[in-house]
This record gives structure tokens, C-alpha cells and sequence, in this order.
């Protein structure tokens, strides 16, 4: 007979046989392996803590937090937990599929580091992965950094990672999104989302308190920017953050889809307090709060479609509560309190039939207060806008009346189409201000 020895035993080869007996280790019928990989579900996912003290992964900085999530994305996912405390950010902390990053509830600060900014001194090319700067004082290897010039805003506007240098020119790990000419005053800036997630599906971020330090910072567009900002981030979960002082956007995320914001307060920012846009398709935004904010509360950019947007708070904007209009359609609001605004409540915007904001839903919302500095509606629907239903709203004005200036509880411009109205509750000085019978 032929033995052999497998971890200390000898038996027969072809035969198995256990000290003490043999374990049932019998897959059990129901066990199916995952859509994507050729196991079945396990019960203990990878899971790392990073920290100022006491955590695996030692640090004070987003480098400490980026290869924490790294680490775990490596293995497939799982859990990133950071611990109390302040953390320089001088780049984004990048998420990853898959990957859950879990702050310390009120206690895990990420601050955008002070930035600097310079004008180019050469012009920057369409696909160029390099700039030279005038000034490159303050700008390091692995910094975040934008660049644009006067006519390359939005997403035109380049955010990259700089990850070399020669003197005063740097190279970037991403390709310039247009031209930057130093005809159109093109510059660059270490400024970046405090976290941005690219390309990914499944992250989740939450308990996390962002301070975007707007003061020591130049302004980066919400097409690219944010306090956290998703772009093609499919899957994302947003759950209890605090994004305050960024100087741009609290929370923006474009052409991603099935997006969840939920429990996040986005105030004292600069730019929009919520912005999903460019094509974000059934986003949900629930039981959130945009306060005194530069622009609007609630910003609907380019085709938010089949949304809902439930028991959030939009107040002291200083634009509008809540913005809808280009390909903005289907959406329900509802259960909201728009309030102190410094425009109109609610604003349709002004587009044509085929781009506007049509068979959107409001429905018990509480729209109060608003038109900080002018004579303002509750709801506005300008543009050909059609199909609307607006019910069981309570729109008032509770100032005395010397101070009242949302005078106009419900504003229909002459181009837009039907608007159903249906159980509002309406306490204006003109409830009903319909200019769609006004032609002769």
C-alpha cells in the first residue's frame, strides 16, 4: 500500500479520513455562488481601521486614508474605518467599488488643505498629462490640482493628481480636458473634491464631516467639484455627512445613477448644497438639509429623471430651495420644507418644450417664507413647462406683512402648459398668479 503524509498523518492515497470524525462540510442546497465571482456568499468581509492612534493603518492625512481604502479594494471590497480626528487633505481620498468608508459619528474630520493657485506659463493642450505653472510655490507632488482657463469651465475644467515634476512644470495623471491658453488666462490650482469617487460602482461613505476651508481656497465648479463628488459612480451611498465650507458645492454627482444621499447636512458652502445632474437617473435624496448655501438648496441639473426627493429641510439659500428644468422630468418632491430662501421657493427654469422640466410631482411640501431680498413666489414654473401636478402643499408666508415677500403663492408664465393643482393650502397676497390667460 502506498502512503502519504498530508499535514502530519499518514493514510492510503485516494482515501480521506479525519481525526475524531469526519465534519459535515456538505454544501447545503441552497448555496449558489455570486453573479460575479465562483464563490458563494461569506459571512466575514475584509475590514480595516485607520487613525491618528490605535488603528492598523497610522496617519493624519488623505495618504493614510487612500491606502487604507486601497488596501481593502485590493481584496474586493469590504469596510475602511478612520477614527477620530482631523485629517489634512491635500488630495481627494479616492473611493473605490465596493468599499465602505465609515467615519466615527461626529468625530472624523477631513479638512481641505489651504490651497494655492497660479496662472500658466505655457499654454496647457487638449490631451497634454503636463502643465507649467508661474508660480510653483505650494504645489508638490500628489497634490490634487484643476485646471482651466476662461473658456474651459464645467466639465471642460481638468481635476488630476499631479505625479511628478521638473522646476515649475508637473505632471498630471490625467489628460487635460481642453485647452488652456494663456490668451483665455488659464491657471491652475491645488483644489480638488474632498472625497470624489470616478468610475466605480457600490462605495458607500458615511459619518464623515468634510470642512472644504473656503476661505484658504478658489472656487472649483460643481461640474467637477464638490465637497463629495461622483462622476459615473454608479450604486453610491451618501449616508450621514456634514459637508460645510467648501468653496463650491456641498454634495454634486454627475451621470451616475441610483444614487443615495440620506441623513446629509450640506450648509455654508459656496456653490449648491445637493446637485445631482448631467444625466443622474433615479437619484434619491432623503431626510437631508441645505442651509445657507451660496446658490440653491436642491439644484436638479441636466436630466435627473425618475427621482425622489423626500422630508429634507432647504433653508436661507441664497438663490432657490429647490431648481428643475433642463430634461428634469419625472421626478416626486415631497414631504419637504422650503423656507427662507432668498428667491422663489420652488423655480422651474426657462427652457423650450423639448428641453424643459416636465411631469414633475410636488406633493405636502411646506413652502414658506421665501424672497429674502425681492417680491418672490412660492412655486414659479416659467419655460414651456407641462404637466406638473402640485398637491397638497401648504405655501404661506408667516412674516408680518410689512416684511412678506413671497407675495405670490403660485406663478405660471405664459409659455408653460398644464398644471394640475390639486388640495393647496395657499396664504399669499395673490394665490393663483396665472399669466397663461393673460393674452388677448
Amino acid at each position: 500500500m502506498i502512503l502519504a503524509a498530508v499535514c502530519g498523518w499518514a493514510g492510503p492515497v485516494g482515501t480521506l479520513a479525519w481525526p475524531g470524525g469526519s465534519p459535515d462540510v456538505a454544501l447545503p442546497a441552497e448555496d449558489e455562488q455570486l453573479p460575479h465571482a465562483m464563490h458563494g456568499p461569506m459571512q466575514e468581509h475584509p475590514r480595516v481601521t485607520v487613525g491618528r492612534e490605535g488603528a492598523d493603518v497610522l496617519g493624519g492625512d488623505n495618504r493614510a486614508l487612500q491606502a487604507a481604502v486601497d488596501y481593502i479594494a485590493g481584496l474586493g471590497g469590504g469596510v475602511v474605518e478612520i477614527g477620530p480626528g482631523e485629517y489634512a487633505m491635500r488630495d481627494s481620498l479616492h473611493l473605490r467599488s465596493f468599499v465602505t468608508v465609515r467615519g466615527t459619528p461626529g468625530k472624523t474630520i477631513l479638512r481641505k488643505a489651504p490651497g494655492v493657485v497660479s496662472p500658466l506659463a505655457v499654454d496647457g493642450d487638449y490631451g497634454e498629462e503636463q502643465i507649467t505653472v508661474v508660480n510653483a510655490a505650494g504645489f508638490a507632488v500628489g497634490d490634487g490640482v484643476a485646471v482651466w482657463d476662461n473658456g474651459a469651465g464645467g466639465f471642460h475644467t481638468t481635476v488630476a493628481r499631479i505625479t511628478g515634476r521638473t522646476g515649475n512644470t508637473f505632471s498630471l495623471d490625467t489628460p487635460l480636458n481642453a485647452d488652456c491658453t494663456l490668451r483665455g488666462q488659464a491657471q491652475a490650482a491645488t483644489v480638488f473634491p474632498v472625497v470624489s469617487g470616478y468610475h466605480l460602482q457600490g462605495a458607500r461613505v458615511e459619518n464623515l464631516i468634510i470642512d472644504g476651508s473656503k476661505e484658504q481656497n478658489v472656487a472649483l465648479n460643481g461640474c467637477r467639484g464638490g465637497g463629495i463628488f461622483l462622476y459615473r459612480a454608479f450604486g453610491t451611498v451618501i449616508k450621514d455627512c456634514v459637508v460645510r465650507r467648501y468653496h463650491g458645492d456641498g454634495i454634486s454627482f454627475q451621470q451616475s445613477n441610483d444614487v443615495l444621499v440620506e441623513g446629509c447636512v450640506s450648509e455654508e458652502n459656496t456653490g449648491l448644497g445637493f446637485h445631482p445632474g448631467s444625466g443622474s437617473q433615479r437619484p434619491v435624496v432623503r431626510q437631508c438639509v441645505a442651509r445657507g448655501n451660496g446658490e440653491d438648496g436642491l439644484y436638479l441639473c441636466w436630466r435627473v429623471r425618475h427621482g425622489l426627493f423626500e422630508k429634507n429641510l432647504l433653508e436661507n439659500n441664497g438663490r432657490y430651495g429647490i431648481s428643475i428644468g433642463h430634461k428634469d422630468t419625472d421626478n416626486l418632491l415631497q414631504e419637504n420644507e422650503i423656507r427662507s430662501n432668498r428667491a422663489d421657493g420652488v423655480m422651474f427654469r426657462d427652457e423650450p418644450a423639448p428641453l424643459a422640466g416636465h411631469r414633475n410631482r410636488l406633493e405636502h411640501n411646506v413652502i414658506e417664507d421665501n424672497g429674502n431680498q425681492a417680491d418672490a413666489a412660492g412655486i414659479r414654473v416659467r419655460g414651456a413647462t407641462r404637466d406638473l401636478v402640485f398637491r397638497d402643499n401648504i405655501i404661506r408666508d408667516t412674516r408680518p406683512a410689512s416684511a412678506q415677500k413671497q407675495r405670490v403663492g403660485i406663478r405660471i408664465d405664459a409659455d408653460a402648459g398644464e398644471v394640475t393643482l390639486v388640495g393647496n393650502t395657499i396664504q399669499a397676497q395673490t394665490q393663483i398668479e396665472d399669466q397663461r390667460h393673460a393674452h388677448p
